[in-house]
């Protein structure tokens, strides 16, 4: 049987992060051929899947214009938790918003590792990424391999943090969180399905039922790529994809997979 978390079949959503792997042609090559795949896809077409984006900073404008006639969705791996000022090398949600993204990413296991971003950090960027009107993708997980009730409390602790500065408003840009246990990102396999089923429930459950205002989907990354997401069946909303689909044959196979079980939540 397959493992469920009570999805609600209001549809999935796929995310990309180029993280630093591509070259600037190269994003947009990819991208061409992305945008071919997803204009041939029902699920994207109908609106029952949703798909984002997030190229490096200097291919933002280039791959926003790319898409800006489609229901593809395009964000930002960072930004700054200020809105503007002498911050170096930073870029501010209220730029990102100006140029047409999306979304943006905060809180992922690499910033808090090599760019020693805390807690109070991450909340201070959700923060700025919602007054900017930006969906933030609040990456959460634990550290180190673990039971699932282990992994469901550290990562629902890092959530509750996260939204600390949030006020409760149903005004709020709905938020995404993906859970991405560091122990699986970079790994031959992702996580156990059991397990993501069972941390992914968790986080619902306590969005539902703490936080209803702010959450909007649980997905999954942490080597996840295709077939994931037929093994795991309502066990999550969604994936958050890196290396996997660096071919883009193998983002076509998870938008299939994604639209199918949409089609089966109906």
């Amino acid at each position: 049987m397959k493992p469920t978390a009570g999805r609600t079949g209001r549809g999935l959503v796929i995310g990309f992060s180029f993280k630093m792997y591509f070259g600037y042609q190269q994003t947009l090559d990819w991208c061409l051929r992305v945008r071919e795949i997803a204009a041939a896809s029902p699920a994207i077409l109908d609106g029952s899947v949703r798909l984002f984006l997030m190229p490096s900073l200097p291919c933002l404008l280039p791959v926003i214009q790319m898409f800006r006639d489609t229901s593809i969705e395009v964000g930002a791996q960072n930004l700054y938790f200020e809105d503007r000022g002498p911050f170096t090398g930073e870029v501010s949600g209220q730029l990102l918003a100006e140029v047409g993204c999306r979304l943006v990413e905060v809180g992922h296991s690499e910033r808090r590792r090599m760019f020693a971003e805390s807690d109070e950090v991450v909340a201070l960027k959700v923060a700025a990424a919602l007054r900017n009107g930006l969906c933030p993708v609040i990456c959460v997980g634990e550290e180190e391999p673990s039971d699932a009730a282990d992994a469901c409390r550290e990562s629902t602790r890092q959530l509750e943090s996260a939204l600390g500065r949030i006020p409760r408003d149903p005004r709020i840009v709905p938020v995404i969180v993906a859970y991405e246990p560091l122990w699986a990102i970079g790994a031959e396999q992702p996580a156990p399905e059991n397990h993501i089923a069972e941390v992914c429930r968790g986080l619902r459950e306590f969005t539902t039922s703490v936080r209803p205002d702010t959450a909007d989907r649980v997905i999954y990354g942490g080597s996840a790529g295709p077939g994931l997401l037929e093994r795991l069946g309502e066990g999550v909303d969604g994936l958050f994809l890196g290396r996997h689909v660096h071919d883009p044959n193998a983002m076509q196979a998870v938008l299939d997979e994604a639209g199918q079980a949409s089609r089966i939540a109906h």
